[in-house]
């Protein structure tokens, strides 16, 4: 973790009390001080080992990106990727997504990704699943007007819950697409690990793209 310090710009335990949370880590920055320009953000929230923020940053070098991960281990790894591959337009954040903005200034993020999130089907866990009501709520205060979330998931009962989410929650859905890499998006799309795995089995993926209103 030290040797990755300039990469970490985050870093906080689990609070479940999201008061005393946002009491004890309150410590917004400027996005313009980390990276050092004024290029537009996007978010991942859940980047696991960072394979997808990672050619993201590749891609478009002009475009800044925040990676989000609560495992530290994971996100560990998903550092050093970016140090052996001399990437510089990523930043990591070692927080549970709840805290988010105690870090990260409103309207400040253009695009938020979230790429096969635990769907979490039991429903005495369904508020903490990524596209739950609060988690909307934090999202649509980050996204800049005409900001989006853009999801991808291999649960098909996950992506039906987060279909609906969005629409009630202050989104209006501009994509759909029930098996991505049969989809005219499929071009574009970089494959994650947990996708490249789902897909060899013949699964479809699931992804859409949800524009704030």
């Amino acid at each position: 973790m030290e040797e990755c310090a300039d990469l970490l710009i985050a870093r906080g335990s689990p609070i479940l009390n999201l008061k005393e949370a946002a009491d004890q880590y309150r410590a917004l920055f400027s996005l313009e001080e980390v990276f050092g320009n004024e290029n537009p953000v996007e978010l991942e929230v859940g980047c696991g080992n960072g394979g997808f923020i990672l050619e993201k940053a590749k891609r478009c070098p002009n475009v800044n990106y925040l990676a989000l991960e609560l495992c530290s281990n994971v996100i560990l790894t998903a550092m050093e990727r970016a140090k052996a591959e001399g990437v510089t337009n990523v930043r990591y954040l070692n927080i549970p997504a709840e805290i988010l903005p105690c870090f990260v200034r409103e309207g400040s993020v253009q695009k938020i990704y979230l790429n096969f999130s635990t769907p979490l089907p039991e429903t005495s866990r369904e508020k903490q699943r990524l596209t739950a009501p609060r988690f909307l709520k934090i999202y649509r205060a980050l996204l800049c007007d005409g900001g989006t979330v853009e999801q991808k998931t291999d649960s098909e009962p996950f992506f039906d819950y987060s279909l609906a989410q969005f629409q009630q929650n202050g989104f209006t859905i501009t994509e759909v697409s029930r098996d991505l890499h049969q989809s005219t998006y499929a071009l574009q799309n970089i494959i994650t690990e947990y996708e490249a795995r789902f897909a060899a089995q013949g699964l479809p993926i699931f992804r859409a793209v949800a524009l704030k209103i």
